[in-house]
């Protein structure tokens, strides 16, 4: 059973989809081509860290501005995920970036529910929900209490979670105490951005406010106490391989943690992160763990059984 945790919407549009749309919206690209737009869309090979594989978000969201295209691009990304094969995704994303052009924040959401619906009724053989990101920053603190209000009213409706995405090396998860009291106040589910771009200490605060669930989180390896932790409290990682290579967390292919993390009894799991800034599929990410840290077929399917008992779907 194919499983992605950690999907990205922005990170995943089609460069045709974002070029069309432009052209639609009259939205200046800093492009001439759609060629040219699919190069920027992606990872650069000089790219040195987290921060500046963000920048590959830069253009997609100038067309996620109106709610007609949040719909069409949430249905595309049902439509790609389900011809891959997959049986289940969490689609996350920031609704807090596509109030620029006067939506607001729950006609950001309506407008990528609408997308998710009409992708799963095309699309029976797939099942979906929608994570709303919170974002680290200097002034996100607003609109951050404004999307845990949006993901409040549509629990159950559509979204199924909450994620704290961004610059986690600029803006340390501690910062974000006071916020995770409160989603685990309303008694919502939550993961977490953690151990990417920080090490250990992003880890324990991300356990700390509870989270069962960690985006990435793979540089607890550094702490082995914090690995025991993980084992004993059957913590799941939302893994992303190549994206981690792209941001420079693995210095190259033979030195990615998930083998040893996987060997160490940790609850491994394995997504894409940004399909079309990573240039990634599911299956790609499988090839690459059998390529490079000899996975088996048995090996993968003991963390796609990870993935399903970590789902936040409760069905």
């Amino acid at each position: 059973m194919k499983i992605d945790l950690h999907v990205h919407l922005d990170g995943s549009l089609r460069p045709k989809t974002v070029w069309e749309l432009a052209a639609e919206q009259g939205v200046r690209l800093p492009v001439s081509s759609e060629e040219e737009l699919a190069r920027c869309m992606r990872v650069s090979e000089s790219c040195n860290n987290l921060t500046e594989y963000l920048q590959c978000f830069d253009i997609p969201l100038l067309v996620l501005q109106k709610p007609e295209a949040m719909e069409r691009v949430v249905y595309e990304l049902c439509e790609d995920l389900a011809e891959q094969g997959l049986a289940y995704a969490e689609i996350r994303f920031a609704p807090q970036l596509s109030l620029r052009g006067g939506m607001s924040m729950d006609e950001v959401v309506e407008a990528a529910i609408r997308g998710m619906n009409r992708g799963l009724a095309a699309y029976p053989s797939l099942c979906a929900g929608l994570l709303l990101c919170f974002m680290r920053g200097k002034d996100t603190d607003p609109f951050n209490e404004a999307t845990l209000k949006s993901a409040v009213k549509y629990f159950g409706r559509g979204v199924l979670g909450v994620d704290l995405a961004g610059a986690e090396a600029l803006f340390p998860t501690e910062r974000y105490r006071d916020l995770f009291y409160k989603v685990r106040e309303a008694g919502i589910k939550f993961t977490i951005h953690a151990g990417e771009a920080a090490g250990p200490e992003s880890v324990k605060y991300a356990l700390e406010f509870g989270a069962v669930r960690l985006g990435h989180g793979v540089r607890a390896v550094e702490d082995e106490a914090l690995i025991e932790r993980l084992v004993h409290e059957k913590i799941t990682l939302e893994v992303c391989p190549t994206s981690n290579l792209h941001t420079k967390l693995a210095k190259d292919p033979y030195s990615h943690p998930i083998r040893t993390l996987f060997d160490r009894g940790v609850r491994v799991t394995v997504n894409t992160d940004n399909m079309t800034v990573s240039h990634t599929t599911l299956e790609k990410e499988y090839h690459f763990l059998k390529q490079y840290y000899n996975f088996t077929d048995s090996e993968i399917a003991k963390m796609q059984e990870y993935a399903r008992e970590a789902a936040f779907f409760e069905d």
